[in-house]
């Protein structure tokens, strides 16, 4: 029979806390000279003239971010393209990034094995390399945090607080299909079409980072953040920060075939949808006279850039959803809440 990827025995006697990283991390420091190696108690790295560094740090639990039995590697993939998503939404390009690892004794090293090689994976594909960090053992869940660094040029990083009123709102992508992807992992929702359920269990495990078009929305975007805890509560956060209030239009938003047809018309299903979260879909405002660089920049790097609605002066914080009759759009939550 063959070895579970979390057996202790699986790997043979284990490494250790140094064996695991010469082993499994150092490798992904190769590429970074500020890593030193990982021989030293810190990275030592210079931010280039004209530029300033853009930090975020985001933390992954299993049971809350991602199940216990998710593939090391979409883990991975998932922790490291959480922070990427924070970079673009600065507009920031990546450069490096630390991690922190708190793992159950008892998990195998094939565990980590997996999670490494889903790291390398993610650092070819997006261009960044790890600097550091630390590995300790938690008779916890899996816990995990990640802390990434960017570069943008001086003065043109992008706030949440810069939008106007007047300023039409625009999303990446698609929303709510990692939405329905939990629904399918944890068993609330049965989906036949085998191409379907895994184009959203992907959605939920391994969200893509906007980070081709996140930097070049600089001097174009007022206001921008990415969406993680649901569109209508992020959209909260800008217009908050902004000191305005926000209208979407719920025809507008852009929802991928599968997300249209399951939600076939249900104004329940929509509200979850707009709701949910761990979309990682980048939300901004624009002036109107935006629209035709937008529609270029969104061409040029792939990826669809929506118009969804517009800023007002109102309430601070304040958004309202028009559902296709122009009312508005019973919501039970606005998004995801840890407390």
């Amino acid at each position: 029979m063959p070895a579970r990827r979390n057996d202790p025995a699986a790997a043979g006697p284990p490494l250790g806390e140094f064996g695991r990283i010469e082993r499994f991390f150092k490798p992904l420091a190769a590429g970074f000279p500020g890593a030193r190696g990982l021989a030293d108690d810190a990275a030592v790295f210079g931010v280039p003239a004209g530029k300033e560094l853009v930090v975020t740090t985001d933390a992954m639990v299993a049971g809350v971010h991602f199940l216990p039995d998710d593939h090391p590697a979409d883990i991975a993939a998932k922790l490291l393209r959480t922070n990427l998503s924070d970079l673009a939404a600065m507009a920031a390009e990546p450069l490096a990034y630390t991690l922190v690892t708190a793992l159950p004794r008892g998990l195998g090293e094939e565990w980590l094995a997996a999670f490494a090689a889903g790291l390398a994976a993610d650092q070819e594909r997006f261009g960044i390399a790890l600097a550091g960090g630390d590995s300790v053992g938690t008779s916890g869940p899996i816990t995990l945090s990640v802390t990434a660094f960017g570069l943008v040029p001086a003065g043109r990083a992008v706030p949440r607080w810069g939008g106007r009123a007047g300023d039409c709102l625009f999303v990446t992508g698609t929303i709510g299909d990692a939405t329905l992807g939990l629904d399918i992992a944890l068993g609330r929702r049965v989906v036949e079409d085998v191409a379907v359920r895994e184009s959203l269990l992907a959605r939920l495990r391994r969200p893509d980072p906007r980070t081709t078009l996140g930097p070049r929305l600089a001097g174009l975007a007022t206001a921008m953040l990415d969406v993680s805890d649901g569109l209508v509560a992020d959209l909260g956060h800008l217009c908050a920060e902004s000191g305005l209030s926000a209208v979407v239009e719920a025809a507008k938003v852009p929802l991928s075939p599968a997300a249209r047809a399951l939600a076939g018309g249900d104004s329940a299903v929509l509200a979850r949808l707009l709701t949910g979260g761990d979309d990682y879909e980048l939300l901004f405002s624009a002036p109107a006279g935006a629209r035709p660089a937008l529609q270029d920049l969104a061409l040029r790097t792939g990826v669809p850039v929506t118009g969804i609605g517009r800023l007002e002066a109102g309430e601070a914080g304040a958004v309202t959803v028009l559902d296709a009759g122009g009312a508005p759009l019973a919501l039970p939550r606005r998004g995801w809440e840890h407390f």
